[in-house]
């Protein structure tokens, strides 16, 4: 140990060594320059050239890996910096072992953004297979296929290293069933994930309702799903609940109901009534935005204050906003008839008749006005 040290410190006071070390500066401020000539012609040269329909998913490729390509030219500069001085080498072990991390890094970082749920990579694949990718599969896929990457990585800069990982999982699999009762809930979630994403009861963009929320649907994670109700809150619901209870997927309606009674007074005459009946019925028959498979106009029941007449019909559209629209035109047009009519729609109300009670003649014995001894 001693010797060593004495022979770095008699190798420092060198002038070769300085030497060296200029020539080791120089040489990683050649990588950087290399690197920045790279990023700026090179890499652009290259990545406008693939920039085409037919080579998109290589310029995807190489969009993921610029940034680290990058970051590798400084790790490949010292090195290299580091390789031209006269060392031994035991002590290169270190630095090899720096770079070849930095390359398993760099690696893991391209890929990490190679799969990411915004890369074009994912359309460019099912659209080539013909293939129908739920939009809620995307992101999840792309969470577990960034978790592949992570873990896969982690291990093998473990081995790198010199740790033993076949100890690691062995001690993982002794302790597997210690982690499953103590992380259950975070099983349960994970697992009502996989559940979503195999049954598909609803997609990412979808109005959905459940007893405990309802709203769309942003996001769904390992953990929980994320939906923005209508107050414009945002929802976090652990996957275990979301799966286990029933589902409302209202944005997947084929068409959209309207079912109301309107009550018209009770002076209202039969014929007139039948009327009202038909053209309400004629009007949502002939209306374009109407459905036509199931209309129904009915003279429904006697009400308390109403004759009620039953309204059950679908719009085509299921936006809410164009159902509204169709919803009002229909309202308006059916008032025009009821005022062509000259009938009138009731309001709640009670009439009460006050029955007035006839003079009652008195028996004579029993006029109490009459006092025993008045016919004397």
């Amino acid at each position: 140990m001693l010797d060593w040290y004495q022979a770095t410190m008699d190798y420092v006071s060198d002038l070769d060594f300085w030497i060296d070390i200029g020539i080791a500066l120089a040489i990683f401020i050649g990588f950087v320059l290399f690197r920045k000539l790279f990023t700026k012609y090179i890499f652009k040269l290259i990545s406008n050239l693939t920039d085409k329909t037919s080579t998109q998913v290589l310029h995807k490729i190489l969009l993921a890996f610029e940034r680290p390509l990058n970051v590798f030219f400084i790790f490949l500069g010292l090195y290299v910096a580091y390789e031209s001085l006269e060392v031994s080498r035991d002590v290169v072990q270190v630095p090899l072992r720096l770079f070849r991390s930095s390359v398993i890094l760099m690696i893991s970082w391209g890929l990490v953004n190679l799969s990411s749920s915004s890369s074009v990579l994912f359309n460019r694949i099912h659209h080539r297979l013909d293939l129908q990718v739920d939009q809620i599969l995307i992101p999840f896929v792309s969470r577990v296929l960034k978790f592949i990457i992570i873990a896969i990585s982690i291990s093998v800069l473990a081995q790198e290293w010199g740790y033993n990982v076949n100890g690691f999982v062995a001690g993982l699999g002794i302790g597997g069933l210690a982690f499953a009762f103590a992380a259950k809930e975070a099983l349960a979630n994970l697992f009502g994930g996989i559940v979503i994403i195999i049954e598909r009861p609803f997609s990412i963009g979808d109005w959905i309702q459940t007893p405990s929320v309802e709203g769309v649907v942003e996001d769904i994670n390992f953990r929980s799903t994320q939906i923005r109700t209508f107050a414009d809150a945002l929802v976090t619901v652990p996957n275990a609940n979301i799966a286990n209870d029933p589902i409302t997927n209202w944005t997947r309606m084929r068409k959209r109901r309207v079912y109301f009674n309107l009550g018209v007074t009770y002076t209202t005459p039969k014929e007139k009534l039948e009327t009202c009946v038909k053209k309400i019925k004629n009007l949502l028959t002939e209306h374009q935005e109407v459905h036509p498979e199931l209309i129904e106009v009915r003279f429904d029941k006697y009400n308390d204050s109403s004759l009620d007449i039953m309204i059950y019909f679908y719009t085509k559209t299921t936006a809410w906003v164009n159902y509204l629209e169709v919803k009002e035109d229909i309202n308006l047009r059916i008032m025009e008839i009821l005022d062509r009519e000259g009938v009138s729609v009731a309001f709640p109300s009670r009439s009460i008749y006050v029955e007035k009670e006839d003079h009652l003649e008195v028996p004579e014995e029993m006029d109490p006005q009459n006092k025993p001894g008045d016919k004397a």
